[in-house]
């Protein structure tokens, strides 16, 4: 649609640059056949097509050419009153278009005068009604021409703004394609660097707490006489952790839990991680039991795995105790030992990576996980997740 309306409007600059000339020629025809004077309607005609092809018409020149214009339209009319019906027109369109402010009613003014003396045949008679007669239709044709000239110069000052409006949409639109393709870049960096996350967590959840694991019983092997219980435990961490592996790459949910709800899956960590470590450790459930969705579940079951392997390597407990709570707008989940502890500000400060790993997990649910510990007091982890309901 645009495209077309500019070319309407290239089609009429140049019909409007042509129009002059035109009827500059129609007019001289006319006198011509009406009778005029050959040499002279020629003469003046030539005169008048070089004066609209060569006169300067700039800020400075307007003004001098629209009087020679005049003063030629004048001359012109002399030989026939032809050129006052459509020569004069051309009178009208420049004055209006080369002259500012009062200037240009001075030359419509004059050109409207000089043709409505060419209608009259001559100069009006020294009479009141003849000389009213010719100045009303001076006045009529001067507000004529005002008007439409107006309206014109208004639908032209629409288009120019249209074509700023165009000019400024067609930028926006490069603008945001260009947002767009570095928005897109940035979607697939933040996709790679996520994955890349999930990845490490998986590989810290799984894989490397199943190799602490193994090398725990390998070496409780080499010191124990009743070595074959070790062993047979290492091997089936190491399948274990192998499953894990495999769902971890295919970002599969964790084994336990298509086997089982999250109170029983839970459960069974802690009683298989309470016989591999030889510590006693017990699971509580409180609240109503409901299914929880996938993430969820997923996120709590991560945690509670993490807590007991860190339990495992740094607390050197006698007791550990977990508590699922299922609440009205929460889950939580509480790891409580009474190991060594720690101090939360400089693991936080130096590392950690376990911790992190649960503080990421958590906040990507947006819940929150508290640590409570103190050197020689043991630690309590409590991480609380929204209560989403499967489904």
């Amino acid at each position: 649609m645009t495209g077309r309306l500019d070319r309407w409007e290239r089609l009429l600059e140049r019909q409007m640059a042509a129009a002059p000339y035109v009827l500059l020629v129609i007019s001289a025809v006319l006198s011509l056949a009406a009778g005029g004077s050959p040499w002279i309607t020629s003469g003046l005609t030539a005169l008048a097509a070089a004066w609209m092809w060569l006169a300067p018409r700039g800020a400075a020149g307007g003004a001098v050419y629209v009087a020679g214009l005049v003063v030629l339209i004048g001359a012109l009319c002399t030989q026939g009153v032809w050129f006052a019906s459509f020569f004069g027109f051309t009178g009208y369109l420049h004055s209006w278009q080369y002259l500012k402010g009062k200037w240009r009613a001075a030359g419509v003014t004059a050109t409207a005068a000089i043709s409505v003396t060419a209608y009259g045949g001559g100069l009006p008679e020294p009479t009141p009604s003849e000389i009213l007669t010719r100045l009303f239709f001076t006045a009529a044709i001067v507000a004529a021409v005002s008007l439409f000239s107006f309206v014109g110069e208004v639908t032209a000052e629409r288009s120019t703004e249209r074509k700023r409006m165009v000019a400024r949409l067609e930028e926006t639109m490069r603008e945001n394609a260009g947002l767009q393709a570095q928005l897109l870049v940035q979607a697939r960096e933040a996709g790679v660097l996520d994955e890349r996350q999930r990845m490490a967590a998986e590989i810290h959840d799984t894989l490397a707490q199943g190799l602490t694991g193994i090398i725990t019983q390998l070496q409780a092997a080499k010191q124990a006489e009743d070595w074959q219980g070790h062993v047979d435990n290492a091997v089936r961490l190491a399948r274990e952790s192998l499953a894990e592996a495999r769902r971890s790459v295919h970002a599969v949910g964790p084994g336990q839990l298509e086997a089982a709800p999250l109170p029983e899956a839970l459960e069974g960590v802690v009683a298989r991680w309470g016989e591999l470590n030889k510590v006693r450790a017990d699971f509580t459930v409180t609240g109503t039991v409901r299914p929880m969705h996938p993430e969820v579940e997923e996120t709590l079951l991560r945690t509670a795995q993490e807590a007991l392997a860190n339990a495992a390597k740094h607390a050197g407990a006698s007791r550990v105790g977990l508590t699922l709570s299922y609440m009205e707008d929460v889950v939580t989940l509480d790891v409580r030992d009474d190991g060594a502890g720690f101090d939360p500000e400089r693991v936080r400060d130096g590392g950690g990576f376990g911790l992190t790993a649960m503080r990421k997990r958590v906040s990507r649910l947006a819940g929150t996980l508290e640590v409570e510990s103190e050197p020689g007091t043991g630690t309590a982890i409590s991480a609380s997740v929204p209560a989403v309901a499967r489904g």
